[in-house]
């Protein structure tokens, strides 16, 4: 599935670069609703038509479907499903991982069609990989990204100290 990656730390810069790309996205794919999750069931950003859905609800289940599809992939001797779809009787869910970490979930309707979906998704998809590289390497770098870890003065004698 994701493999054992430790949670990014979110910037405001990328999260405006994330948000973005999945507007555009939204517009070129011709869909209804665009979120982002994390592999623990997370929203991570949210655009289109989101007022009447729980987001919560739907990123917890998207994140619930890849890692029991990621079971099934296994059973069958793949690593994992990086694609999935959903079609409905007037909702269509359209399912992809990102760069290993985050799942893109394109809802839409017969406004669009799956080619022209899958086609702006695979731009959008490279263009998102980019910034969640970026947000790696931020995340690990020792100044993280200009700011100090919120840990860094704390003390070994700071510690014994709260739970004596």
């Amino acid at each position: 599935m994701f493999g054992s990656q430790s949670s990014l730390v979110m910037y405001d810069e990328e999260f405006r670069r994330i948000n973005s790309v999945i507007e555009k996205l939204l517009r070129e794919a011709n869909s209804k609703v665009i979120f982002l999750v994390d592999k623990n069931g997370q929203l991570i950003a949210a655009v289109g038509e989101t007022e009447h859905l729980d987001t919560t609800s739907l990123a917890s289940l998207t994140a619930g479907n890849i890692a029991a599809t990621g079971g099934l992939a296994k059973l069958i001797g793949e690593k994992e499903f990086s694609i999935l779809f959903h079609e409905g009787e007037k909702d269509n869910l359209h399912l992809s991982i990102v760069a290993g970490r985050v799942i893109l979930v394109v809802i839409f309707d017969q406004r669009s069609s799956l080619g022209l979906v899958r086609l702006r998704v695979k731009k959008a998809t490279d263009e998102l990989s980019v910034i969640f590289e970026d947000l790696a390497r931020k995340s690990e770098s020792p100044d993280r990204g200009g700011m100090p870890s919120p840990f860094a003065e704390i003390t070994d004698d700071d510690i014994d100290n709260l739970f004596s």
